[in-house]
C-alpha cells in the first residue's frame, strides 16, 4: 500500500523520513568527542599540580612557623625547649619537612616555568609519593612525641612556655595535614602513570 509522498516501506514514508544521522565528529571543534575528552583530563592534570603545588607551599610555611616557634621558645630555666628531647625532635622535623617541601616547591615551579622535569617522570612519581609520606608520617611522630610532653607540663603550670609549645605543634600538625593531602594527591598520579 502506497501513500500520497512515495513508496512506503514497513509502513515508514520515505520522503518525510528524517534522513540518517551521520556519525562523523567535528574534529576542528574541541567541545566534540575523544578532543574533549583530552582537554577535560589536561586540565585535571594540571589542577592536580596546582593543588599539590599549593599543599606543599603550605607543609613548607607551617613547617618553617612550627620550628621557628618552638625554637624561640627559651623562657628561663625549665622553660626552654631544648631542655626536652620531645621539642628538639619537633624541631629536628619541623626543619627536615621544610627543607623536603622547599625543595619539592622549588622543582615544581621550575617544571612549570620551563616545561622540563629535573628527573625522569617515572623516578618524579616516586620520589614524591615516598617523600610525602615519609615526611607526613615523621611529623605526625614528632606531634605525637611532643603532645603528651606539653600536658604534663600544663598539669604543673600554664603559661608562655607551654602555649608556645602548642602553637608550634599545631603548626607542626598543619603541615602533617597538606602533605599528608600531597601524599593522596601523589599517589593518585602515579597510579594512573603509564609506564610505556
Amino acid at each position: 500500500m502506497a501513500e500520497e509522498g512515495g513508496p512506503t516501506i514497513a509502513g515508514v514514508n520515505k520522503s518525510t523520513a528524517a534522513p540518517p544521522e551521520t556519525t562523523t565528529r567535528d574534529l576542528e571543534n574541541p567541545s566534540s568527542g575523544p578532543v574533549k575528552s583530552i582537554v577535560r583530563r589536561w586540565g585535571r592534570e594540571d589542577l592536580l599540580e596546582k593543588a599539590r603545588l599549593t599543599l606543599r607551599a603550605t607543609a613548607c610555611v607551617f613547617s618553617l612557623l612550627a620550628f621557628v616557634v618552638m625554637a624561640s621558645n627559651k623562657h628561663g630555666y625549665g622553660k626552654n625547649f631544648d631542655e626536652y628531647e620531645e621539642y628538639r625532635y619537633l624541631v629536628a622535623i619541623g626543619v627536615l619537612a621544610f627543607l623536603y617541601a622547599g625543595a619539592q616547591v622549588l622543582r615544581q615551579v621550575h617544571r612549570f616555568s620551563t616545561g622540563r622535569e629535573v628527573m625522569s617522570k617515572m623516578a618524579s612519581g616516586r620520589l614524591d609519593f615516598g617523600g610525602d609520606q615519609v615526611m607526613a608520617y615523621m611529623l605526625m611522630s614528632a606531634l605525637s612525641a611532643a603532645i603528651p610532653m606539653t600536658n604534663r607540663i600544663r598539669e604543673g603550670a600554664d603559661n608562655t612556655f607551654t602555649d608556645t609549645s602548642a602553637a608550634a605543634i599545631s603548626m607542626a600538625f598543619f603541615a602533617f595535614v597538606a602533605l599528608a593531602l600531597s601524599a593522596i594527591i601523589s599517589g593518585f598520579k602515579l597510579s594512573n602513570q603509564s609506564y610505556i
